[in-house]
């Protein structure tokens, strides 16, 4: 993703978490902040130390990155979003991260819900 898709100073993500709205499942949760004046979305990226070392966080943050960027055309795209990671997505293979990372973002209404 390039940078002005990217949430990346400390300020823009404490504002995101104090003002913004969480939704969460067992492998992430995922806060928004709803910014009207902005003509895309920006998302931040969070994985913890519980997940494992180097190695297996950047492994996580890479298949969330793909997996945004495979859904990009179909995201809300007025807001600031974070996903943080939790450990009991450490591991999982592709296809399970973007059906996890797909099921939070519809709760949080950045992705549609398909059309049954």
């Amino acid at each position: 993703m390039r940078k002005s898709y990217r949430v990346k100073s400390e300020r823009d993500f404490q504002r995101v978490f104090e003002n913004g709205k969480s939704f969460a499942n067992r492998q992430f949760v995922v806060y928004v902040l709803e910014k009207s004046s902005q003509p895309h979305f920006r998302v931040g990226i969070s994985v913890g130390k519980k997940i494992g070392n180097a190695v297996a966080r950047n492994w996580v943050k890479r298949r969330i990155r793909q997996s945004l960027t495979e859904l990009k055309p179909q995201l809300k795209q007025n807001c600031d979003f974070i996903v943080i990671a939790r450990p009991t997505i450490a591991g999982q293979s592709m296809t399970v991260v973007k059906q996890h990372l797909v099921h939070v973002l519809r709760l949080a209404q950045l992705l549609p819900h398909r059309s049954a």
